[in-house]
């Protein structure tokens, strides 16, 4: 069976009173998730504007990431897979899909 998606991603930085913050928003076409994150300069460092900015969107994506991985183990859970807390690491991925 051959399955092709494709999922839209946009990211949004700005700045605001010396905190970078980005904005990471995916559309799947079913749903829509939105992941945030911040960076914050300490006053002693120079002041590098793409370090705030990769900081930033990074967290924003590792966000929106983990909304991800926790829909997807609701998911697996959902057609009646068991969870790995109850099936122990030793036997291996649920219905074919390793979390």
């Amino acid at each position: 069976m051959s399955h092709t998606l494709e999922w839209k991603t946009r990211l949004h930085l700005f700045e605001e009173d010396g905190t970078t913050k980005a904005r990471a928003t995916l559309r799947t076409g079913t749903a829509t998730l939105t992941g945030h994150g911040a960076a914050h300069r300490n006053p002693a460092d120079p002041d590098v504007p793409e370090i705030g900015d990769e900081l930033a969107a990074g967290r924003a994506l590792r966000d929106l990431g983990q909304q991800l991985l926790d829909i997807a183990e609701r998911d697996v859970e959902g057609v009646g897979a068991p969870n790995a807390t109850e099936t122990g690491p030793e036997t291996g991925p649920v219905l074919g899909w390793s979390l």
